[in-house]
């Protein structure tokens, strides 16, 4: 347990911080699984309309420092060339 009152603010900043982040890592997983999901049925239309929703929550995620840059390009860039080899 903290013992002065700085401590005890940073472990209700963190708290705070870590649920904000969870939030925005998970709802970047399920947009990404969502656009996986939509080419593994071959529904072109509902893989781009994924897509977009992906794209955004991935750069959400990118502008809170939840995940690396490079990391969010490398996924942003998979999607869009699954989507793209659909027929």
């Amino acid at each position: 347990m903290a013992n002065m009152k700085n401590a005890e603010k940073r472990i209700l900043v963190n708290a705070k911080k870590n649920i904000r982040n969870n939030n925005y890592s998970a709802s970047m997983k399920t947009a990404i699984k969502n656009v996986e999901k939509a080419v593994l049925t071959k529904d072109k239309n509902k893989a781009e309309d994924a897509l977009k929703t992906a794209i955004k929550k991935i750069d959400k995620a990118a502008g809170a420092n939840v995940v690396a840059k490079n990391k969010c390009a490398r996924e942003k860039s998979r999607l869009t060339k699954k989507v793209n080899e659909m027929k």
